[in-house]
């Protein structure tokens, strides 16, 4: 009924034809279609969590979004949809469906009160018969709709814009995450920060207004149940899920209901509030409450800087290569990188390059990680305790002490810094990715050179080396989709060569003549080293041309296992990447994430 309409709807549908001409997709066309269009629609409103249509129904209209948000999501092969975007105020829905004539093939969903303008089938065929110049709009916009979606499936950014900061209790400082991750935001863009006592008042077009007036919304809900919390939740593009990390880990009371845990599932993440130094297993407590969601946590406004960054697509992820000593090229790196201002908001490795990217998620100076490696790698050989070869060349004893013995018994998830590391399973046949777990396990999985050190076994999985699978996982990294990616790869110079022709070794009485020949030879260290390596080249070489940023120094005069060539590696790998830096445009992608000094 006409008096049931909000102020602001009544206005907007006596001109229609202003508010199209005022959308994207319909700006600049000729008044005649504007008024032929706004002639034919019908008005309609769906409340947040509402199902506009699903998978399957026949395809009978389309809709133009006028305010609000809309969700979609693929059609269900389980019991959990998978989202794949949102249709934000200017797009269609629907409108491929009535060109190709085939059954809808996505269910949408209201993420938040929506208004719509809805084309039936047959005024669709009258406007747009008579009108081609709207219809190559709507094919103009069906390609971008491709192109985003094959963004999405190479794991391109795709940033929020709208946050609801969701407190558990009262005794979480919503208040004070809110202010600062506005602060944070700000560096990106226009951002207006909303409350109760602003906007619980008003209607789905004032929020229209307001989030179009902005780059950024932070909304700030309240603990409970409430109509305002409700609201907030149906606004949000990210749900920021908000508790102190020492609490008791539960629901969140606001999400009981049923159609807000549907809609919010895909777009919710966990953030741990700490005192002054992260709460061992918290993490771990906290994601058997809410599993399936990444999370983050927050000591000062540094981290809320980081989270933002994450959320809003800007994240910068870093990717260390295995290598053998050569992967100590990865502290001159990260030292070049942080000198120039560009943060490691998410970190990940294989082989030597997982050792040397969980230093950095750790958030060790310069000088720690330095100090820490020469003494576990340089002072002490970790390849030195022989066995009989009926597993491997060595016990692998000494490396898991001296893994464990440097990063204790800290969780991945407990790390400041998101990260993972790469091994091979060989039961699967597929490289693993360990984003959960006790770290010096999957660090010590991530360096089991097949051959070498002993597998680690793992519910009856047998995982070696990341590197026999995927040296460089970009691929990892990207699927997170949180922004740039660096690639620091160190293993791609050639590994050793060799100036004797021999084909067998000779018999043990003629060894030592043999050997006193000194010719170059590679012993069967560097052998099953390289040898586990280098099926995963390809795989390399794919992965480099997915990052926004390849570093490669020149290190192939630095021999793979001779860890006493510790400080050159460092040095080349500094020297190379400032000049690397130097040489990229000043508005580079990259430099446009750099906030501040990296920590």
């Amino acid at each position: 009924m006409e008096g049931d309409v909000p102020e602001e709807t009544v206005i907007l549908r006596s001109d229609l034809r202003a508010v199209l001409n005022g959308l994207p997709l319909f700006n600049g066309l000729a008044p005649e279609i504007l008024t032929a269009i706004a002639t034919e629609v019908e008005w309609l409103s769906v409340p947040g969590g509402g199902t506009l249509f699903s998978a399957g129904e026949p395809s009978d209209s389309m809709y133009i979004v006028l305010s609000g948000c809309l969700g979609v999501f693929a059609a269900p092969s389980t019991d959990r949809r998978r989202f794949l975007g949102r249709i934000v105020a200017g797009d269609t829905a629907g409108e491929m469906g009535l060109v190709s004539g085939r059954v809808r093939t996505g269910t949408v969903v209201a993420l938040r009160d929506t208004e719509m303008a809805r084309l039936s089938r047959e005024a669709f065929d009258r406007v747009f018969r008579q009108h081609p110049e709207a219809m190559l709009r709507i094919a103009q916009l069906t390609v971008d709709r491709l192109e985003n979606s094959q963004n999405r499936l190479r794991g391109r950014a795709q940033g929020a814009r709208t946050f609801t900061v969701l407190p558990q209790n009262i005794e979480v400082d919503a208040a004070g995450f809110a202010n600062d991750l506005v602060k944070a935001l700000s560096h990106y863009g226009r951002t207006e920060l909303v409350w109760s006592v602003r906007g619980a008042a008003h209607t789905s077009h004032w929020f229209h207004v307001i989030e179009a007036a902005n780059d950024f919304v932070v909304y700030v809900a309240e603990p409970g149940h409430s109509a305002w919390t409700s609201l907030c939740v149906r606004q949000a593009d990210a749900l920021m899920l908000l508790a102190r990390a020492d609490g008791t880990p539960g629901e969140w009371p606001a999400l009981a209901s049923p159609r807000d845990a549907g809609t919010t599932t895909q777009r919710a993440e966990l953030v741990l509030l700490h005192e002054d130094s992260i709460l061992p297993g918290a993490a771990a407590r906290w994601l058997v409450a809410q599993p399936g969601i990444p999370h983050h946590h927050v000591i000062s406004a540094d981290d809320v800087a980081r989270v933002a960054r994450l959320l809003t697509g800007h994240g910068v992820g870093i990717v260390f290569s295995g290598g053998g000593a050569r992967g100590f090229a990865h502290i001159g790196i990260v030292k070049a990188l942080r000198e120039a201002g560009i943060p490691a908001d998410l970190v990940g490795g294989t082989s030597m390059g997982a050792i040397m990217g969980a230093g950095v998620a750790q958030r060790w100076t310069i000088e720690e990680m330095t100090e820490r490696f020469r003494r576990s790698f340089v002072l002490v050989n970790p390849l030195r305790d022989y066995t009989y070869p009926l597993f491997s060349l060595v016990t692998g004893r000494k490396v898991s002490t001296l893994l464990h013995r440097e990063f204790g018994d800290v969780t991945i998830e407990d790390l400041p810094h998101p990260f993972f590391c790469v091994s091979s399973n060989l039961t699967t046949g597929h490289s693993d990715v360990h984003r959960r777990g006790l770290l010096w396990r999957w660090l010590r999985a991530s360096v089991a050179i097949p051959g070498v050190l002993p597998p680690v076994m793992n519910n009856g999985e047998v995982l070696v080396d990341g590197g026999t699978m995927n040296n460089l996982p970009v691929d990892a990294m990207r699927e997170l989709g949180r922004g740039p990616v660096i690639g620091c790869d160190v293993g791609g110079d050639r590994a050793f060569t060799a100036d004797a022709d021999d084909i067998d070794v000779p018999p043990p009485w003629d060894l030592v003549g043999w050997m006193r020949k000194r010719p170059r030879r590679p012993n069967i260290f560097r052998i099953l080293w390289r040898a586990g390596m280098v099926n995963s080249s390809a795989t390399t070489v794919a992965h480099r041309e997915k990052t926004d940023l390849l570093l490669q120094p020149p290190l192939a005069q630095v021999d793979m296992l001779n860890w006493q060539q510790f400080d050159r590696a460092i040095g080349i790998g500094y020297e190379y990447t400032v000049r690397r830096l130097e040489s990229l445009p000043s508005d580079a992608t990259l430099w446009k994430h750099a906030s501040g000094r990296a920590s």
